[in-house]
């Protein structure tokens, strides 16, 4: 397979798991770390991360709209509720174990 050939399918891979990423606005990102180790603002801080690599100038709020499909002040106003007290817990948990990881 060649490079272009390759882009293309991971470019095509992100944008299905952010339509996926929308239809479930209902996971939470807590969720999302205490299970996978990484969330949305991850994604969106990688995606700004690779933008400014490439000389890019884009902040933590862009790549977040990116990545939310809205302002993140929006969505979290639309979805995000209050982690409870088990949530909290395994993300300590999970963070402990994971220290160094970049997630």
């Amino acid at each position: 397979m060649d490079d272009t050939t390759r882009t293309e399918l991971e470019a095509a891979a992100f944008r299905a798991l952010l339509a996926h990423l929308d239809k479930r606005s209902d996971v939470q990102n807590i969720d999302m770390m205490n299970l996978t180790g990484f969330c949305r603002n991850c994604l969106s801080r990688w995606y700004m991360e690779a933008a400014q690599e490439r000389g890019i100038d884009m902040d933590k709020e862009a790549a977040r709209e990116v990545v939310y499909g809205m302002p993140y002040a929006d969505w979290k106003a639309k979805h995000q509720t209050e982690a409870d007290d088990a949530q909290k817990a395994a993300f300590v948990k999970s963070f402990a174990e994971n220290v160094g990881d970049n997630g």
